[in-house]
């Protein structure tokens, strides 16, 4: 019972945290609002939820590495792939080794080992904190594409280069020849685990659909179990179930390109979804609130140790690894532009230099969030021998100033950067998607023509499907002749849509005030109008998005 009641006040915290942060005047991210909740929590209380780490990783981290590889922009990540490599691969290794030596160099009560597994975890960047800060200042979209393709792959390999150091604190033994074979073993086998996880269960789902018909409930609970199939299969199989989890969401993107779910199996399962990603978001921030008050003692019982006797050098510490990780960012970027702008202009392209405001917002929107957070949380309680981890809550008190530091810095930061800054072109999709619906318009056409003639051949009423199939053919016609004008026409046709957009929406909002007004009068039965809401309901989705 006490669990159950633990989850559910965590739950309240995350829905009161979205309606404080709305509310709040200067805009404050919505992880900052929840981790405060958290800790007005265990002011209340008076105690901490005591927290398993094995368990927290299998409960928070498979679906949300899942939902990243399957709702990521594959175009995107494919287009950028060599900056998204260099920054979630190289940036990776290069902040693991320079800060690991920093902390350990800093804080001598953090053995060497310990401080690379902190340097590996807070190397993950989290584009969801960025999208919190994003609604206040709008980041350009390849922006945004490269730190989400950052994200997908620097989760992967900041956790196996913690889980690495991690290991070599139980043993006390590290051999890099056998570390970078095992990564092999474990990278590799995962992803291939992750990959026949998805596709062997979304066979059997398709052939089982196919005989027996769609249940969107079943298919939606399956895409929930995938992430944690394919996570402890790769346990079990001692590979990576951090990259099981990527590959499987990455394969399971491919698979719905086969469009063999029903339309509303994937309205529903994109709801659940987005309410699962929000709520284990948030939880994980509620519950770094909730356990800050021991965190914070326990560091500052540790600290003593380091020989600054006084625990204000806590935030000189999280100060100082924050800005060391913004700095390295930086450099590693400024380099990276270097070497591109060089193979480019060798290539005879034109080059532009990106302004400076440009590269110092790409450093300062690497922001540490709820993987991070995720991470850090799972370091073992205990050594091998049954001490304790060494300085466990001093490297999680770090983890979490580094987290809270780099929101606020963003938040602070991003707009001041952004503000009416010359942006490098991107690609204008209007073209693609103008074709995209030609080509789409021009395939009803078709299956109307092929569906008209063979239910009006041999009927005596074949005039009236000759009638409605020409109606409808003609709808798509004009969407044709629309969709394939150029430049000032292409323009018009632009604005007008806008407006019979605005129209529509408004025209079914009031349908839809009207069907509830007489529901409550009675005047329908209540079957009636939850039928009639949601087919408005639905056309809404269509023009709202």
């Amino acid at each position: 019972m006490e669990s159950i009641t633990i989850a559910l006040v965590l739950l309240l915290a995350v829905v009161l945290s979205g309606t404080l942060a709305r509310l709040s005047p200067v805009g404050i991210p919505l992880p900052l609002v929840q981790i405060a909740l958290g800790a007005a929590i265990a002011g209340v209380t008076g105690s901490a939820v005591q927290l398993d780490p094995h368990f927290f990783f299998l409960l928070f981290l498979p679906p949300l590495l899942f939902l990243d590889g399957w709702r990521i922009p594959k175009e995107g990540l494919f287009r950028d792939k060599a900056v998204i490599l260099e920054l979630a691969l190289g940036l990776v290794v290069f902040t693991v080794i320079l800060i690991g030596f920093l902390v350990h160099w800093m804080i001598p009560a953090i053995p060497l080992a310990v401080a690379f597994a902190l340097a590996a975890i807070l190397s993950p960047t989290d584009p969801i904190a960025v999208s919190a800060i994003a609604a206040r200042v709008p980041i350009p979209g390849r922006l945004m594409h490269i730190l989400e393709g950052e994200s997908l792959l620097n989760d992967a390999s900041g956790l196996v280069c913690m889980q690495f150091a991690v290991a070599a604190v139980l043993t006390g033994v590290f051999s890099l020849a056998d570390a970078v074979g095992t990564f092999l073993w474990v990278a590799i086998g995962g992803i291939l685990i992750g990959f026949g996880t998805t596709f062997v269960v979304m066979k059997a789902k398709y052939y089982v659909s196919r005989k027996l018909g769609e249940e969107p409930g079943a298919q939606i609970l399956i895409s929930l179990l995938i992430p944690f199939g394919a996570y402890l299969l790769a346990e079990h199989l001692h590979c990576s179930g951090i990259l099981a989890a990527v590959s499987a969401g990455i394969t399971m993107s491919f698979a719905e390109l086969r469009g063999q779910t029903m339309a509303a199996t994937r309205m529903r399962r994109y709801a659940v979804w987005d309410t699962v990603q929000f709520a284990l978001n948030g939880i994980i921030f509620v519950l770094l609130g909730e356990q800050m008050p021991g965190i914070v003692s326990g560091a500052a019982r540790i600290v003593t140790e380091t020989g600054h006797l006084h625990p204000i050098w806590l935030i000189a510490y999280v100060a100082v690894i924050t800005t060391a990780l913004a700095a390295l960012r930086f450099a590693w970027v400024w380099v990276s532009l270097r070497f591109t702008l060089y193979r480019a202009a060798r290539r005879g392209e034109a080059i532009r230099k990106p302004h400076w405001r440009l590269l110092a917002a790409m450093s300062l929107a690497g922001v540490r969030g709820a993987i991070t957070l995720a991470g850090i949380l799972t370091l073992p309680l205990a050594m091998n021998d049954g001490t304790s981890f060494p300085a466990r809550d001093l490297v999680i008190f770090l983890a979490a100033g580094v987290i809270i530091l780099s929101l606020t810095a963003a938040s602070i930061g991003l707009p001041y950067l952004l503000q009416n800054l010359e942006l490098p072109p991107e690609d204008d999709h209007h073209q693609e998607e103008d074709n995209a619906r030609i080509a789409a318009a021009e395939a009803a056409i078709r299956m109307i023509e092929k569906l008209q003639h063979a239910m009006s051949e041999g009927r005596t009423d074949a005039d009236l499907y000759g009638e409605v199939g020409t109606r409808l053919m003609e709808l798509y016609r004009q969407r044709i002749e629309g969709r394939s004008k150029l430049g000032d026409e292409a323009e018009l046709l632009r604005k007008m849509e806008e407006v019979d957009k605005r129209f529509r929406l408004a025209a079914l909002r009031a349908e839809r005030d009207e069907l509830f007004r007489l529901g409550r009068r009675r005047k329908i039965s209540e079957e009636i109008a939850r039928k009639l809401v949601r087919e408005i309901d639905l056309a809404e989705a269509r023009y709202g998005f």
